[in-house]
């Protein structure tokens, strides 16, 4: 046995356990998106469907989600690549091109939610559209952004963003009081609020849902009102 001298004066002291003195092996660090994560055999994801007014072909997009460190507290879905496909050939050049670019800036990891943004704020110069239940659409390439946004929220990336049940009590209210009142209105979606059909577009939440009650602009779709 070796033993060791003390040439410097002893202060304090403290009795070490032998066992408890070996180092516990350090926990893995949590696996993160990045470039060199392998695809599985096998994704799941989703598919949805854009149909423009305008259009004679619907485009299908699907999004395909990686599980990053299954089976532990840190699980968690992420993006790994996304898919365009459409009847239609006119916009094929594009489409490929889009789905290369997102589908790299997903497998490149760190906070893709930038890309929602950025899309939606494309805007056609021939001018957008209106889809389905009145939601304004400034170009197709905005609607994909939405579509992105929507699957981010699916898989809790992004928080979902809905009205509190005091606000959908008071939005129903204001609707149902304008219906009493002689509005038009006219079918949004199956299990939604009808918005009337001479309402005009909410600069907030780009949906034709802003009619005029005693005066004041109130938004039957999110609750914008201009007099607070």
């Amino acid at each position: 046995m070796s033993t060791k001298t003390i040439e410097q004066k002893i202060v304090g002291f403290r009795i070490v356990d032998p066992e408890a003195a070996q180092e516990a092996p350090a926990a893995p660090e949590p696996e993160s998106m990045h470039e060199k994560v392998n695809r599985p055999e096998q994704l799941h994801g989703a598919t949805y469907k854009i149909k423009p007014p305008l259009s004679e072909h619907a485009l299908y997009i699907t999004i395909n989600d990686i599980v990053l460190n299954p089976g532990t507290e840190y699980e968690r879905m992420q993006p790994f690549e996304i898919f365009i496909n459409s009847k239609n050939l006119e916009h094929y050049q594009w489409m490929v091109a889009l789905t290369r670019v997102i589908s790299a800036v997903f497998r490149k990891g760190g906070d893709i939610t930038f890309l929602v943004e950025e899309l939606k704020a494309v805007f056609d110069p021939t001018g957008g559209y209106f889809k389905s239940g009145g939601v304004f659409m400034p170009s197709l390439v905005a609607e994909i952004g939405e579509i992105i946004e929507t699957h981010l929220r699916l898989i809790g990336i992004l928080e979902p963003e809905e009205l509190g049940a005091e606000q959908k009590r008071i939005l129903q209210e204001k609707h149902d009081e304008y219906k009493r009142r002689g509005g038009d209105s006219q079918t949004k979606d199956e299990g939604s609020l009808d918005f009337p059909a001479d309402a005009s577009m909410c600069f907030k939440c780009s949906t034709k849902a802003v009619i005029i009650m005693d005066g004041c602009k109130t938004c039957l779709n999110c609750g914008d009102s201009k007099c607070g």
